[in-house]
């Protein structure tokens, strides 16, 4: 009797965790940021030079695209209950024109944690636009999405890309296998 309690209460506490450490409610919903934008700004420029370091087509997609919007770390996690959640920064000629958060809620069959970064390199001014209209957008509408994990944009040149915003992972650490953007939205954060 007592095996089957186990798994059932450690799935319990965990789900709880993971409620508690999602972020808070109100502070999403007055678009404040858990992060300085100086701390943001950090994390955005040390992620662009590893980013570009290992794998320079993607410092080629950033002289194509119009804008770049990055999140450096964003975690997620999930025992049946899952989310994520990260903040980042837009960049266009290589300053800050924006702050963002990324966030998403997930249920079904799902172990584990993992942290990830990535990039989307906004192709043509309309994808951009349509993101700085659209107060929380859900990434899979709007704009045509490519991408894939580290490594996806030294296989396929700058020039073959049909979308709208071209996306890629870097800096993958956790349990959880893959990393995804399907689903989230996508909100900017007020100053």
């Amino acid at each position: 009797m007592r095996a089957v309690f186990t798994p059932f209460l450690a799935v319990l506490v965990c789900a709880v965790a993971l409620i508690l450490a999602a972020p808070d409610a109100r502070a999403e919903e007055d678009k404040t940021l858990k992060k300085t934008a100086a701390e943001i700004d950090s994390g955005v420029n040390a992620a662009l030079k590893s980013l570009y370091a290992s794998e320079p087509e993607a410092k080629a997609l950033a002289n194509k695209a119009v804008a770049v919007l990055v999140f450096p770390e964003i975690l997620k996690a999930g025992v049946i209950v899952g989310g994520q959640y990260g903040e980042g920064a837009l960049r266009q000629g290589g300053k800050t024109t924006g702050y963002y958060s990324i966030a998403s809620a997930s249920i079904g069959l799902q172990f584990g944690a993992q942290t990830y970064g990535y990039a989307m390199y906004f192709l043509n001014q309309a994808a951009l636009d349509y993101t700085r209209n659209n107060d929380g957008w859900e990434v899979g509408t709007g704009p045509t999405l490519v991408g894939g994990d580290k490594g996806w944009s030294s296989s396929m040149g700058t020039n073959d890309l049909q979308g709208d915003i071209a996306v890629v992972f870097f800096n993958q650490n956790g349990m959880m296998a893959g990393a995804g953007i399907q689903g989230s939205k996508i909100s900017k954060i007020e100053r």
